[in-house]
């Protein structure tokens, strides 16, 4: 690895809030004289070439694209992006390729990036020359492999960056190294891997713990009770004091956790004026208001303390050891809601740059209140260097094939994903989702809408019990494969592409990934029927994960109720 300064970078980046960054350089091969930049009206701007084959990847939390050849993209931080030019819910200014490297750009702003466009070198391309007629829209508006491609990043507002080139054999081997720049991957419990189910916003203590019961009762797994909205005063902005929906939330938590069973809290950061850190926090906070909330400015310690302070002492303190960080990232171009990019903050930082940060000053700061208790929670937005804070990340998007996608794509980029299950509009529908929720790296029922489990309607409790029962049996393979990420940065779900890189067949593969260290799990989407082609690459061997049979690698179609899943033997 090896770290390149270009201009002068801004001092307020990722790197400067990342407790464990850690660097160390060494040699590389990469013709670093190829990048050029230089300061334009519009930013900063890197220039590089890029081979006709090279394959590019990550840029954080895409649920609409995979491979970025040939597309433009906009890192910006949008809660419900609905297509493929790169806003996300957590962008990350990171990419690899399948030519041995990988570029992350220590930058808290908005990137924009060109992933192979032709420049005018003067040049004269033998394709140039050849008549080419298309009489179709599909082969016009084609995205083309161009000779003479170049990849260029602009860093709005910036004078400079810090960019960090990494070389590896495969993917897996880049993106290990881009882990371990943030300290590793993250430490989880066992019991975080476990199944959690969110109760529904409207429930009591006593519909909570009646909820435990039916799961104990009917024998199905769980593991983990999240608690939605209501368990609040008043949400949107938050009060964090219990309603009286919630008399007693320590005996609650101590029934519960008799049973086995962590309780998972729901809260977001917009803090409202009944809230008893309201007076505390405000002079640490941006300068505008979210739901007639303050935003507290977790880059400075003063908010970061009276936050995690009060969190401790009247929420950690009773037993809770997991929480659900919601709308932290922003709805500035499909909502209302949110600070905007033109906001400031104490710490010097202004709304784009807060926008970025967010979700990972949010987790430190939770982090702190949780004081070294175990955890595995939930956050909606995650950014640069996140690779080491025990969050998944979750979407209010449904379309399942994305979010199959999403399971592959955001191993690229040092965050986690989980494709969570929510309704269903059939039973075929709720069984795919709940498989692919299985192999996943949280098993997450979100029924916070949902009156009763999504499943009761559809006469199927017998196929969800073997189906998170089955999740109980993964769970000791996917603490070794978090082990693994902890100490190596290899992260524990991976596309194809990341293991296989020399093989082309899994460059465009995004609805297969390999779990833990030798599965390989090929979801079938809802609404797809019960056929799918599945590849497995030529340079393994392989066989059935639930029979044992030896299966030929190459591509073939499985027909199954089930999830097609293989073992590299």
């Amino acid at each position: 690895m090896k770290r390149l300064t270009l201009g002068t970078p801004e001092k307020l980046v990722p790197s400067t809030f990342c407790r464990g960054f850690h660097y160390e350089e060494t040699n590389i091969s990469y013709p670093v004289e190829q990048l050029h930049f230089r300061q334009t009206k519009r930013g900063f701007l890197i220039e590089f070439p890029i081979e006709d084959d090279t394959q590019i990847y990550g840029f954080g939390l895409q649920l609409k694209q995979f491979n970025h050849r040939g597309r433009k993209l906009n890192l910006v931080v949008n809660a419900d992006p609905v297509s493929s030019n790169g806003h996300s819910h957590a962008p990350v200014p990171f990419f690899v390729t399948n030519k041995g490297y990988g570029m992350y750009f220590d930058t808290a702003r908005y990137i924009e990036v060109y992933c192979g466009y032709q420049k005018n070198d003067g040049s004269t391309t033998e394709t140039n020359q050849v008549s080419v007629i298309h009489d179709n829209t599909d082969d016009l508006y084609a995205v083309r492999r161009v000779g003479s491609a170049v990849m260029s990043v602009l860093i709005p507002a910036a004078e400079g960056v810090d960019v960090y080139l990494m070389e590896g054999d495969t993917i897996t081997d880049i993106v290990s190294q881009y882990n371990m720049l943030s300290g590793g991957g993250c430490d989880v419990s066992e019991w975080g891997l476990g199944v959690l189910y969110r109760c529904s916003a409207k429930y009591t203590d006593a519909q909570v713990m009646k909820m435990a019961d039916y799961f104990c009762d009917h024998d199905i797994p769980l593991d983990i009770l999240g608690l939605e909205p209501g368990w609040q005063t008043h949400t949107y902005s938050c009060s964090y004091l219990w309603s009286d929906k919630f008399p007693n939330p320590k005996k609650l938590v101590e029934d519960l956790g008799e049973r086995g069973i962590h309780v998972n809290l729901w809260q977001h950061a917009f803090t409202h004026p009944t809230a008893p850190i309201y007076e505390d926090i405000r002079p640490h906070s941006g300068n505008y208001m979210v739901w007639s909330g303050v935003v507290p400015d977790f880059a400075c310690d003063e908010a970061k303390t009276i936050f995690a302070d009060y969190q401790r002492k009247n929420l950690v303190s009773l037993g809770i050891d997991g929480f659900k960080l919601d709308e932290c990232d922003s709805s500035d171009h499909t909502g209302s809601w949110s600070f905007p990019l033109t906001a400031e903050f104490p710490s010097g930082l202004d709304g784009e740059q807060y926008h970025a940060l967010f979700g990972t000053l949010y987790m430190q700061t939770i982090l702190d209140a949780l004081d070294g208790t175990p955890t595995l929670s939930e956050v909606r937005n995650a950014g640069a260097l996140a690779a080491s804070y025990p969050f998944v990340l979750y979407s209010d998007l449904y379309d399942h094939a994305d979010f199959i996608r999403g399971i592959a794509q955001s191993s690229f980029s040092g965050i986690l994903w989980t494709p969570e299950l929510r309704h269903a509009n059939d039973k075929e529908d709720l069984l795919r989702r709940l498989q692919a929720t299985v192999f996943s790296v949280q098993c997450l029922i979100n029924a916070w809408y949902c009156d009763e489990v999504p499943w009761a309607q559809y006469d199927c409790e017998a196929e969800v019990r073997d189906l998170l029962k089955l999740r109980r049996t993964l769970v000791p393979m996917l603490k070794a494969a978090f082990d693994t990420y902890r100490d190596t940065g290899k992260p524990p779900i991976r596309a194809l592409v990341m293991d296989f890189t020399d093989d082309a067949e899994t460059w465009n593969i995004d609805n297969e990934y390999m779990f833990c260290e030798d599965l390989l799990v090929a979801p079938i989407a809802s609404g797809r029927g019960d056929e799918r082609e599945v590849y497995l690459p030529t340079s393994a061997s392989w066989c059935d994960y639930f029979t044992g049979e030896d299966v030929p690698s190459g591509k073939f179609v499985v027909k199954t109720k089930g999830i097609p899943v293989y073992r590299r033997k």
